[in-house]
């Protein structure tokens, strides 16, 4: 499929939905919230590693990527968004967790999206509004 056709992905009401890349290196983490995203409406692209993910990035425009806080190693997640935000199109960006254990600064960091059980509305609630606050950027840079 070309790459304009990906990008042009659209819902039955043909409405454009927005592409996600979600990077994390655990099978079971990156199914659970890949379906999550699915089935509130989002186009998803899962990657098992920060290199898999920053390969895509260079292949297709994201309006969101989320990254795993504790990928491959304690840096990949911090170092795939920061080659994201590098891109010309300037996705919204987000570490996620599903692991609670962690140390309480990782549950209590405003830039860490957390994935939970119990909480999943609040996951999708922080999703709408990190793609909803990309194009209010984006606006504006096209009215500046």
């Amino acid at each position: 499929m070309p790459t304009e056709a990906l990008l042009e992905i659209s819902t039955p009401t043909h409405r454009k939905v927005a592409k996600v890349l979600l990077a994390d290196s655990d099978l079971a983490s990156r199914l659970t919230v890949k379906t999550l995203l699915l089935k509130a409406g989002y186009a998803v692209e899962g990657a098992a590693s920060a290199a898999e993910a920053m390969s895509r990035l260079d292949a297709n425009e994201f309006q969101l990527v989320l990254a795993d806080l504790r990928a491959e190693s304690m840096n990949a997640g911090a170092a795939l968004l920061s080659f994201a935000r590098q891109k010309a199109y300037r996705p919204a960006t987000a570490l996620i967790t599903t692991d609670m254990t962690g140390p309480s600064t990782w549950r209590d960091a405003d830039s860490v999206v957390s994935v939970t059980n119990e909480d999943i509305s609040n996951f999708l609630a922080n999703v709408a509004e990190l793609i909803g606050n990309r194009a209010d950027r984006r606006m504006r840079w096209r009215d500046a």
